[in-house]
């Protein structure tokens, strides 16, 4: 009997032997051979089509869903996930870039008030610009206090730490100031010599790049949104100058714009401004989620710097006279340390133009900011006050509404904070547009919801600004922002300097660590203050918000597009007086 179960034993372990080495491959296979192969095809379709990975140098980031590109409130300008952004320490009236704390740590409770950063003593990196031209020592680097408002932490502070901080926010202020002094008079007409140049670049500096619109993603068809000159199909839903337009769209927007400009001129000998059309920010997508090196990424950059080194207009002023529009953010061109982007923004060559961009970087003086491409683009005066009209009578049921999805991998972020509050209350005082799950691809229900809401909030995601603020403006909802850096440190030419007059501001330090409810400050704004600024942001901002159509006819009004236009000739016209 024990030589019958012995012999039993070894039998069996002998075909479980070489079973171990691959029973879970066994497993697989007699799942998927009971699965009907049509339904397994489905299936992994369907796990393509949900997320993609994304595998960047020390990255490894997981976007699903609405977290592609063609979620306009997931990725806020498709920057890289947690992405850093320098915070500039000024000492002796010197600037320099600290590469290591995040924007989104700062809290600002006033464009006037003193920084709080979070505590770190990082290694200093100093820009090639013209403001961060020094050398700094680790121990002269400012130490940052993650909170100031500890009487503790507070005391001790240096006054003079506490001077430099403050300098550092006035240094930004200075620069807004000097953006704004180069507004033009908006009543002077005609050229007066005002010539505009628009280089005919080589095709792969910008149409080739167009062409490239169905390789640029692995899950996406881009051609559906750069098709009809950079605005997309049309929203019949919305009404006739209704577009679907992607975010990355500017550059090919503005160009088309240009190029019927009534101030361009062929001969470059009567030029005062020169426009490069160099599409940087498509040069830049292609290469988001594709395994190349560094200088691939960098070659069309650098080969475009050669090609305007060898063009008689560049020389004389060094560029200054030159303009470029890059449809994403700042920081997408000025790699560092990391794999994301390209360090186009960072080359010598590159700090005398003006930059166009939707994120200006706020150190930079020559960066500007420009409002991100709205679905809106009107053709006609007539256009522009129908939907004001429209937007002004518009029954408003939701109190407070947040277009976006969650940051559960960005603890520091308040968007979960926000949606908890939101969603604690009644849905007539708060509703939410959940992205997670494609409900933000549609620009319909975007726009409808903003249109129904007094209040949208509005909290950085993956970079400061975002799109939705000027959807939220365009649709007559005032925007709730909690970072300084989301509008009023961006764009000097649209948006004006008394931010009381048209958006809400809370801190969201007050919400991350002190718990302020935003629905129930919301809720103690009167209805004469929310009727003051829609009526300031739908008479007064909306027209200059908005990019015309390519043929446009506007006379009473003045776009986006002919706001900075003007503003870049003014700018030219005082270097020459200069």
């Amino acid at each position: 009997m024990a030589i019958s179960v012995t012999k039993k034993k070894s039998k069996v372990s002998k075909k479980e032997d070489p079973k171990k080495c691959c029973s879970s491959f066994t497993i697989l296979v007699r799942f998927l051979y009971r699965i009907p192969i049509a339904l397994s095809f489905l299936f992994l379709i369907y796990l393509w089509s949900s997320s993609t990975t994304i595998i960047s140098g020390k990255i490894l980031h997981v976007c699903v869903s609405s977290r592609k590109l063609n979620s306009l409130y997931c990725l806020s300008a498709g920057t890289q996930p947690k992405f850093e952004i320098p915070i500039p320490i000024v000492e002796n009236s010197t600037i320099v870039e600290i590469p290591t704390p995040i924007v989104s740590n700062i809290a600002i409770t006033s464009p006037a008030s003193n920084v709080e950063v979070k505590k770190q003593v990082p290694t200093p990196v100093v820009s090639n610009s013209s403001i961060a031209n020094v050398e700094m020592k680790k121990e002269n680097i400012l130490e940052f206090v993650r909170d100031g408002s500890d009487p503790t932490v507070r005391d001790s502070i240096s006054h003079g730490r506490e001077n430099e901080i403050a300098g550092a926010v006035k240094f930004v202020e200075e620069h807004l100031q000097v953006l704004r002094s180069w507004t033009s008079d908006r009543n002077r007409k005609g050229c007066d010599g005002r010539g505009i140049y628009v280089y005919d670049l080589p095709s792969k500096f910008n149409k080739d790049l167009v062409g490239q619109c169905r390789d640029m993603v692995p899950w996406m068809d881009f051609c559906k949104y750069f098709g009809n000159e950079g605005l997309g199909e049309p929203i019949p839903k919305l009404g006739k100058a209704w577009y679907r337009t992607h975010q990355y769209s500017l550059e090919p927007i503005f160009h088309s714009r240009v190029l019927k400009h009534p101030c361009r001129v062929q001969n470059e000998n009567e030029a005062k401004l020169f426009y490069v059309p160099f599409y940087g920010g498509l040069d830049i997508l292609r290469w988001h989620f594709k395994n190349v090196s560094n200088d691939v990424k960098d070659t069309l950059g650098l080969e475009l710097v050669k090609w305007l080194e060898r063009q008689r207009p560049w020389a004389p002023n060094s560029g200054k006279d030159h303009v470029f529009v890059l449809g994403k953010v700042s920081w997408d061109f000025r790699r560092k340390e990391k794999s994301w982007g390209t360090r186009f923004l960072e080359l010598e060559q590159m700090q005398n133009p003006v930059k166009l961009l939707i994120e200006r970087q706020p150190w930079h003086e020559n960066d500007i900011g420009i409002p991100h491409p709205t679905y809106f683009h009107p053709h006609s005066d007539e256009d522009i006050m129908s939907w004001q009209s429209k937007i002004i009578t518009s029954s408003r049921k939701h109190l407070v509404s947040f277009a976006g999805a969650a940051r559960p991998d960005a603890p520091e972020n308040i968007r979960s904070i926000l949606i908890k509050q939101c969603t604690s209350v009644e849905i007539q005082k708060c509703q939410i547009l959940d992205c997670s799950p494609r409900g933000c691809s549609q620009p319909e229900s975007v726009i409808e919801l903003f249109m129904e809401s007094e209040f949208c909030l509005q909290p950085p995601g993956d970079s400061p600004t975002r799109k939705s603020v000027f959807d939220s403006l365009v649709s007559g909802c005032i925007p709730v922002l909690f970072d300084p850096f989301t509008a009023y440190y961006q764009y000097p030419w649209h948006l004006p300097e008394d931010h009381g007059k048209y958006s809400v501001f809370i801190d969201q330090k007050e919400v991350r660590e002190k718990g302020v409810n935003v629905v129930e400050k919301l809720m103690k704004i009167t209805k004469k203050e929310r009727d003051d600024m829609r009526r300031f942001i739908v008479y007064e901002l909306l027209p200059g918000l908005v990019y015309g159509d390519t043929d446009s006819q506007l006379e009473r009004f003045q776009d986006a597009f002919s706001i900075t236009i003007s503003n870049l000739l003014e700018r030219v016209n005082r270097l020459e007086d200069s």
